[in-house]
C-alpha cells in the first residue's frame, strides 16, 4: 500500500437511495481525502431535501458537482481535466449547471468563474448548508460563491447520506480545519482552523449507524487526536474558555472511550494522527477497548530534524522515537503506518539516509510515500526554493519505497499460522468464491465463503500472504460478532 489517497474510489460517482417526489439529477464526483468523500455524503444530504437524486450518468444531470483536492498537483490536473468533459457535455445541454466544491474552491475561485469561465458556481468546504441560496442564485443567471471558511461549523446536526457504502463501513467526521501551519501543506488555509464537533451528535450518529447495521466506523478529521470539545468555537480560543469549560472538556483520549463504551461491539478506526498531539492516553485507551482497532497511522514525513523543522513540524526524530516506544510497549499487536516526503526542498542526502534509518527503526507495517510536490499557497512555495532535482526526488523516493515493501513484508509474514479477527466487507476482488475484509490492525485478509455474510466478525487462521494481503481459511466466528 503506497498511496494514502484509494485510486479506486477517485471520481467514483456517489449514488443514493431515491426519492420518488425528487424531479432534479445530482451528479457528484468526489477527489482526494476521506474528508472529501464524507463531505459529498453531506452535500448529497442537503441536495436531495432540495429535490436532487443522485445519477451516475452525466449526461442526464441537472447539476454537476466535482469535490476537489488540492494536497497534489496530480488531484488539480485530474480535476481541470473532469470539468472540461462537463463543459463538453453542457454544450448539449445547456440547462446543466456545473459547480466545483471543496479545497480548490477557496484557491481558484476567480480563475475558474471569472477568468476562464467554467463553472456557475464555487463552494468552499464550510459552506455547503448554503448550496439552495447559491443554486437559487445561478438560477437567476448569476454565478454563485461562498468559500467563506467558519470558525464553528462543523455539518454536526446534517445526518450525511451513505454515499456507494459496503452498509459495514462508514466515516464520521469529529473535527474540521487544521491548526498546523506545515510548510508543505495547503489544508490550513483551504478548510480553515481547527473546530471540533460536539461529541453528543457524533455519538447520535455512531448509535444511528449501528442501528442501519453498520459494524465499523472510523473517526475522521485533518487531526483527529487534537479534537477537543468545550462547547463549541476554534480550538486555539481554548484559553480564554471559562473554568468550568476547561474541567469538563472532552479530549480525543476521552472521545474514544464515549464512542468505544457506546457501541461495545462497534469497530472504531480513527484517521489522522499527528504526532506531536497522540498523547499516551489515547494509546491507553485504546488498549483497554478490544473495539477500538489496533492500528496508528502517524505520519512523520522526514526521518531528518533539519527537514522537520523546515516543515514546521511540531516534533522531533527523537520524540516520535520515543512515541513509538510507547506505541510498541502498551500496544504490542498494533500496526504503525507513514507518510513520507522525498525531495522536500533543501534536503541533503544525509538528510535522506536520516528518512531511512528512521524506517529501519520502526519497521512501518505499510506506508504512503511521494515525492514533493509544490503546493501554490503553502509556506514552503513561498519561502523556499524547490531546488532537489526530479531525478534525484524519484531515486530517494524509489529507495524509501523498496524500504518499505521490504518491512511490509517482514510484518505481514509475522501472521503466518496465527489467528485473525476480520471484518467481511465485500467479494474479494480476485474471487468470487472468497469474502475479503479487514483485520483490526487494518491489513486485508481474503478467504473462502462458506457459510458467512458480509457484516460478519469471523476468525481466520492465516495459510499464506502476498506482501499486502492474508491468505487463510475460517475457523469459526468471532466471539466479538
Amino acid at each position: 500500500m503506497e498511496k494514502i489517497i484509494d485510486e479506486s474510489k477517485q471520481g467514483d460517482a456517489l449514488i443514493l437511495e431515491q426519492k420518488k417526489q425528487n424531479s432534479k439529477k445530482l451528479y457528484i464526483e468526489s477527489y482526494g481525502c476521506a474528508m472529501n468523500f464524507s463531505d459529498s455524503e453531506i452535500v448529497a444530504s442537503v441536495l436531495n431535501d432540495q429535490g436532487y437524486n443522485t445519477t451516475d450518468k452525466l449526461e442526464d444531470a441537472d447539476l454537476v458537482l466535482v469535490n476537489t483536492c488540492s494536497i497534489r498537483d496530480k488531484a488539480e490536473q485530474t480535476v481541470r481535466k473532469r470539468l472540461e468533459k462537463y463543459n463538453a457535455v453542457k454544450r448539449t445541454n445547456p440547462k446543466m449547471k456545473v459547480g466545483v466544491l471543496g479545497c480548490m474552491a477557496e484557491r481558484l475561485k476567480s480563475k475558474f468563474l471569472e477568468e476562464e469561465k467554467i463553472v456557475d458556481l464555487v463552494v468552499g468546504p464550510d459552506a455547503y448548508k448554503d448550496l439552495p441560496n447559491l443554486l437559487a442564485e445561478v438560477e437567476d443567471g448569476h454565478d454563485a460563491i461562498n468559500v467563506i471558511l467558519s470558525k464553528d461549523e462543523t455539518y454536526g446536526d446534517i445526518s450525511p447520506v451513505r454515499l456507494n457504502t459496503n452498509g459495514v463501513s462508514a466515516l464520521v467526521s469529529i473535527t474540521r480545519g487544521c491548526d498546523n501551519m506545515c510548510t508543505f501543506c495547503v489544508v490550513p488555509f483551504t478548510r480553515g482552523r481547527e473546530r471540533s464537533r460536539d461529541p453528543q451528535s457524533i455519538i447520535e450518529e455512531i448509535n444511528d449507524l449501528w442501528n442501519k447495521g453498520y459494524k465499523e466506523i472510523t473517526l475522521l478529521g485533518q487531526n483527529v487526536d487534537s479534537y477537543l470539545w468545550y462547547g463549541g468555537g476554534l480550538k486555539k480560543d481554548f484559553a480564554k474558555a471559562t473554568e468550568m469549560q476547561k474541567a469538563t472538556a472532552v479530549d480525543f483520549s476521552k472521545l474514544l472511550q464515549i464512542c468505544a463504551e457506546a457501541q461495545p461491539k462497534m469497530r472504531i478506526r480513527f484517521s489522522t494522527s499527528n504526532p506531536q498531539d497522540m498523547s499516551l492516553d489515547v494509546i491507553e485507551t485504546m488498549a483497554k477497548y478490544d473495539n477500538i482497532c489496533k492500528h496508528i497511522h502517524l505520519p512523520v514525513q522526514s526521518g531528518s530534524n533539519r527537514i522537520l523543522k523546515e516543515m514546521n513540524r511540531l516534533h522531533t526524530r527523537e520524540e516520535y522515537f520515543t512515541l513509538i516506544d510507547n506505541i510498541k510497549r502498551i500496544l504490542p499487536d498494533c500496526s504503525i503506518s507513514q507518510d513520507m516526503i522525498a525531495g522536500f526542498p533543501t534536503e541533503t542526502e544525509q538528510d535522506h539516509q536520516d528518512t531511512l534509518s528512521l524506517m529501519e527503526y520502526v519497521k512501518y507495517n505499510f506506508g504512503y510515500m511521494y515525492m514533493y510536490s509544490e503546493r501554490p499557497g503553502t509556506l514552503a512555495e513561498r519561502k523556499l526554493d524547490d531546488d532537489v532535482p526530479e531525478a534525484t526526488k524519484k531515486r530517494r523516493l524509489a529507495e524509501i519505497v523498496q524500504l518499505q515493501r521490504e518491512h511490509g513484508e517482514i510484518q505481514i509474514k509475522k501472521y503466518l499460522n496465527k489467528e485473525v479477527e476480520v471484518l467481511i466487507e465485500r467479494e474479494s476482488k480476485k474471487s468470487n468464491a472468497q469474502w475479503s475484509g479487514k483485520t483490526s490492525q487494518n491489513i486485508v485478509a481474503v478467504f473462502p465463503k462458506e457459510n458467512y455474510k458480509v457484516g460478519d466478525l469471523v476468525k481466520v487462521k492465516v495459510l499464506d500472504c502476498t506482501t499486502a494481503t492474508l491468505i487463510g481459511e475460517a475457523v469459526g466466528y468471532s466471539q466479538n460478532n
